[in-house]
């Protein structure tokens, strides 16, 4: 069979193809140098892949450097390969190559085992007590350190994590008003209930959806900039710069954050609760019932226990919320990497405890029978 054209590079190396007693034929000239080994690398391993014998034929190969080397090496391994008529430089190169090998692949992480888990739960647990002593440590000789509480970091937070998330409370609040009543409308009128729904609302909004909702946004907007913010500090040496000047970063920078979501986290379960009151009252008013038929049943079952209950809840998720967000800034290792792993740990985290603690309040609740 002929050989096909060859094809010259800029270098001047060529390569052509042919079949030779049931041989692939690679024949190589000039010099293969890195440029060469660029251009004709895919094409000589095209040709070779599959093939049942391959023959090199080095004869008019001028010389190569360890790029033509390695792409040589790699033709080589096929099965049935034969090398003919290198140069003693070009021989030798290849040998130092073929000498080398492929590179070992990494190996594979070992499996946690239940150990090493338990371990990593307990450390995560006593770095959690640790932080909780500091802040309280803080919180009481705070009057002492009166000069190192920002007034306007409190206010700057306040702003940050209440007013200006009154749009998104509003709109999530409203949605999830419209959407538990039209949900419960749809069965309640199988049975002639459909009243009830908007007690059945009122007290999920009042008692556990309005606080947990509150939280989930608090930790998604709020805890995490807390951990971004801190963890920006703690990667550019500030927090230490702040240990240097006698400055307690913990009364600096988390009592702040902590009591400003401690005190717009009432606000802000109120609104959402306002807000989803006034969405199940547009279905309700769609479903032929005037609001102040809605309004006599939500003030007829609602009762101030359970209004307070949730307010009570809402400022523990404040602080919570707040306390993970600090935490996981002050943990900031070093890297690129290390203040976004702290602003996902904050949110998870932040979501994760308002869940537990509201399983908690309710187990709680149930035993004072609130």
């Amino acid at each position: 069979m002929p050989g096909s054209p060859a094809d010259p590079p800029p270098s001047g190396a060529t390569l052509a193809i042919s079949e030779a007693g049931g041989a692939t034929v690679l024949r190589f000239a000039g010099t293969l140098d890195s440029v060469a080994s660029g251009t004709l690398w895919l094409r000589a391993t095209r040709a070779a892949a599959g093939k049942p014998a391959v023959v090199l034929d080095l004869a008019q190969l001028a010389g190569c450097d360890t790029t033509g080397a390695a792409l040589l090496a790699e033709l080589a391994e096929s099965d049935g390969a034969e090398i003919r008529a290198a140069g003693p430089q070009v021989q030798a190169l290849l040998d130092r190559v073929q000498a080398i090998g492929p590179a070992p692949p990494p190996p594979a992480p070992p499996a946690l085992t239940w150990r090493e888990v338990l371990r990593g739960g307990l450390v995560a647990a006593l770095g959690g007590v640790a932080f909780l002593g500091e802040t309280l440590v803080a919180l009481v000789r705070l009057p002492a350190r009166a000069r190192q509480f920002r007034r306007a970091d409190l206010l700057r937070t306040a702003d940050q994590a209440g007013v200006q998330a009154v749009p998104l409370i509003v709109l999530l609040g409203t949605l999830m008003g419209l959407i538990l009543a039209f949900q419960s409308l749809v069965p309640m009128q199988r049975f002639g209930a459909d009243i009830f729904v908007a007690n059945l609302v009122a007290i999920s909004l009042i008692r556990e959806l309005g606080p947990l909702l509150a939280a989930v946004i608090l930790a998604g907007r709020t805890g995490s900039a807390f951990a971004a913010e801190i963890g920006t500090m703690k990667v550019n040496q500030e927090i230490d710069a702040l240990a240097t000047m006698d400055i307690d970063p913990v009364t600096m920078l988390v009592l702040p954050r902590m009591l400003a979501a401690m005190l717009v986290m009432p606000a802000l379960t109120v609104l959402l609760e306002m807000s989803g009151l006034l969405g199940m009252t547009l279905v309700m008013v769609g479903a032929g019932y005037p609001p102040v038929t809605v309004a006599n049943q939500v003030a007829q079952w609602v009762q101030p226990a359970d209004f307070f209950g949730g307010l009570s809840k809402a400022v523990v998720f404040g602080a919570v919320v707040a306390g993970i967000g600090c935490r996981a800034g002050l943990a900031t290792g070093n890297g690129p990497r290390a203040v976004g792993l702290s602003a996902t740990s904050a949110v998870v985290g932040g979501i994760v405890a308002t869940i537990v603690l509201d399983g908690l309040f309710a187990v709680v609740f149930y035993r004072l029978g609130i």
